[in-house]
């Protein structure tokens, strides 16, 4: 066993099922069978005669994945992981049985990847605008990084999509276009910011091949060559590019790589030229250890080849904006054809490999990425580091592998350290910021759904709300049919919110409470002078839209607010009147000189002349009472106590008249009582039969209800009920012992006349 590390003090050694020695020796001893062999036979059993989804043999298809990533050099332990992990979908319980017989972190390796693999799968079934699915295949690109703490996991996952896209391809079987559009979206950008190139160009060949079938034919002809003999040729001129460097006493690795067909065709397309113009369809890349030993390569290389014109750039001397430092010229090589050099020291291809203005950033933009897109973008800032750290020692972790936990903590994690990606039972990723919880899922869902929620269930098991969610988990949202948030989700020290969105939503919650709160109270206070001002059927948005709000609620909320005078609105409510003329005055003695004024008023000092009870306060005998002369309408008969008739009179003393009630008034005199409208307003607390009890009272008294207007209004105590009685009266005294048995009534608060 291979003990590097110790484990740390009060914990269980990990035991190592499948090491790799540190010499580098066979990861088998005598006493171990091969871990490879052993989840073959483990697994066969259960994959042989049974299919995938894509129609794939599924004992076939976890041995070419065990094949890929041997090629790559990675671990036998990772190689039986394959089987182990396509074997869990033929269990009833894949994760206990694989921990008894291989352990837990083989285990938890099943269950991580196939959650990934249902994602996917999720991902290409979902039929959503293309903004939308550009967000979710992105997230679902950070998620293959992200999930889990376990790299292998991403591994794995790039070895299976490219058996599955081989075997297509071998088996001359038409490969879905979804499942194509997420290799070359998702798989080959993953596998470019791992820097597992051999990976990268052929899955973006083989999908290129699916997506654009016709397009791949012409590069192809194009080409007019194979791989191989593309690869052989470039081979060769690496070779005499290297003892050449090495001749002259420049010490250089020398790299070399003929351009893949999609590489070519994407070049075409994002800067518009025809095939001949692309000079990098082979290319050499040059590493030296010195500054002056780049400038002493590129004088080689032109001596040996002839470079082309207007084909050479700086980028040492003149860096991009994003840092990236390199030289690069084209030459003809011995068969006359274009050949790409990049030369650049150790420091330069360090920066351009792993640091922000990493090359592959731009190449991810699409077919338009060479128009200047930058490489600093948040996704590249967030890995920049981590990539550095743990992407470019993946392989070399892997065949130290012992036990996923303990070099997660060396390694730091895949570089999220502020996101989180959890799935929805309908397995979408849901991205978060670090340390969310289920009620910040809830919102970033829908905002009503984080209204409504009560509880959650995260990976099956319910837990408290203010739980931090990690990478992986499935939320299950718990909610009622309506209610709303707690203020308890707004206090920090509790941990129920992380989100800054969703403490944004459940404080909007709260305040359009209190905007409600405020509005009804404004509503109310406009209300009650409507009453007192006898204008109860004036609507109220046109009354909002005469004061200049656009809506009655609008009114009310700066009424809420005591922002708004309530003065405006009785002011606007009373009729504007004029100082009557000289003429005016006659004409009015004149019309009243016939008859007697109704109702037995009469006017001293102004004999005969036209009166009308003023209905703001709608005057009775014996009230005392005052006359003001108006336009065209004589005089306005209004209680002394009258509010109106106390303002009018101290703008305008002149228009005052004394008045009085004439003999007929009571019925003296032989004739009838004369009948007055008077207004009762009786506030109570509202409750079913109130308005019966005090339409009783007034009938058993003998008196005429001609009109009644009631209006409730919902508070703290239950309800507040304004009830507005129109009765016809001869005697205001006699009203007032009818209005004393009124406020004996249940309930009732408070009985006034207006």
């Amino acid at each position: 066993m291979k003990t590097g590390r110790s484990a740390p003090a009060g914990t269980a050694p990990i035991v190592r099922l499948f090491d790799v020695p540190a010499d580098g020796a066979s990861a088998t001893s005598d006493a171990e069978p091969d871990p490879v062999a052993r989840a073959r036979a483990f697994a066969e059993p259960l994959l042989a005669g049974h299919a995938l989804d894509t129609g794939e043999d599924a004992l076939a298809h976890a041995e070419g994945v065990a094949a890929i990533l041997n090629g790559l050099g990675a671990a036998p332990a990772m190689q039986a992981a394959a089987y182990l992990v396509y074997a869990g979908d033929f269990l009833t319980k894949p994760e206990e049985v694989v921990a008894k017989a291989f352990g837990t972190s083989y285990a938890s390796l099943v269950t991580n990847t196939r959650k990934l693999v249902a994602i996917q799968r999720a991902a290409r079934e979902a039929h959503v605008l293309n903004e939308l699915q550009a967000q979710q295949t992105e997230r679902v690109r950070k998620m293959l990084l992200a999930f889990s703490r376990d790299l292998r996991v991403v591994l794995l996952r790039l070895a299976s999509r490219l058996q599955t896209l081989r075997y297509y391809a071998l088996a001359r079987r038409p490969c879905p276009t979804p499942l194509a559009r997420e290799s070359m979206q998702v798989f080959a950008p993953l596998a470019n910011r791992l820097g597992i190139w051999q990976i990268k160009w052929e899955l973006e060949d083989l999908s290129f091949r699916v997506l654009h079938p016709g397009d791949y034919r012409t590069v192809a002809r194009l080409l007019d060559e194979t791989r191989i003999a593309r690869e052989q040729d470039i081979e060769a001129t690496r070779r005499k590019l290297a003892d050449a460097l090495a001749a002259q006493g420049v010490r250089a690795e020398v790299h070399g790589r003929p351009k893949h067909l999609y590489s070519i065709w994407k070049k075409m397309q994002g800067k518009d030229m025809p095939f001949a113009r692309v000079l990098d369809v082979r290319a050499l890349r040059v590493i030296v250890d010195a500054l002056p030993d780049c400038y002493a390569a590129l004088s080689r290389v032109h001596e040996l080849y002839r470079p082309v014109p207007d084909e050479f750039d700086d980028y040492i001397a003149r860096p991009k904006a994003n840092g990236y430092q390199s030289l690069h010229t084209v030459v003809l090589g011995d068969d006359r054809r274009a050949l790409e050099v990049q030369i650049r020291t150790r420091a330069m291809h360090e920066h351009a490999e792993h640091g922000v203005a990493a090359h592959w950033a731009y190449k991810e933009a699409g077919v338009r990425g060479y128009a200047g897109v930058s490489a600093s973008g948040g996704f590249e800032a967030q890995v920049a580091e981590a990539r550095k750290a743990v992407l470019r020692q993946l392989l070399e972790w892997e065949r130290d592998f012992a036990g996923h936990g303990a070099n997660e903590a060396e390694a730091g994690g895949p570089g999220f350290d502020d996101r989180i990606y959890v799935f929805t039972p309908q397995a979408a990723v849901v991205e978060l910021p670090a340390g969310a919880t289920a009620i910040d899922f809830a919102y970033n869902l829908h905002t009503d759904l984080g209204h409504r929620c009560r509880g959650a269930r995260v990976d099956g098991a319910m837990l408290p709300l203010n739980t931090p969610l990690t990478n992986g988990q499935t939320v299950e949202i718990v909610a009622a049919k309506e209610g709303g948030p707690s203020l308890d989700w707004l206090n920090a020290e509790l941990g129920y919110l992380r989100s800054a969105r969703s403490r944004s939503k459940v404080r909007a919650w709260f305040n359009a409470l209190a905007l409600q709160a405020t509005v009804a109270r404004g509503r109310e206070a406009v209300e009650k002078v409507l009453q007192r001002e006898g204008k109860t059927a004036v609507k109220l948005d046109d009354l909002a839209s005469r004061l200049g709000f656009r809506n009655a609620d609008a009114l009310f909320e700066v009424v809420g607010k005591d922002e708004f005078s309530l003065h405006s609105i009785e002011t606007l409510l009373r009729p504007t009147e004029v100082v009557p003329t000289a003429d005016e005055v006659i004409a009015l003695r004149r019309r009243g000189s016939d008859t007697a004024p109704a109702g037995g008023v009469l006017v001293v000092g102004v004999e005969s002349l036209l009166t009308s009870l003023a209905r703001c306060c709608r005057p009775a005998p014996p009230d005392a009472i005052g006359g003001y002369v108006t336009r065209g309408k004589g005089v306005a008969v209004h209680r002394s106590a009258c509010t109106n008739f106390r303002q009018m009179a101290a703008r305008a003393p002149e228009r005052v008249i004394p008045v009085a009630w004439g003999a007929g008034h009571g019925g003296k005199g032989g004739g009838a009582p004369a009948l007055y409208p008077v207004d009762v307003i009786v506030e109570a607390a509202d409750r079913q039969g109130l308005l019966r009890d005090i339409s009783e009272v007034f009938a058993k008294e003998k008196m005429n209800v001609i009109g009644v207007n009631t209006q409730s209004v919902k508070d703290a105590q239950g309800g507040t009920a304004w009830m507005t009685f129109t009765i016809e009266v001869d005697d205001a005294d006699r009203l007032a012992q009818v209005m004393v048995r009124v406020g004996k009534i249940g309930g009732v608060r408070s009985v006034r006349r207006k």
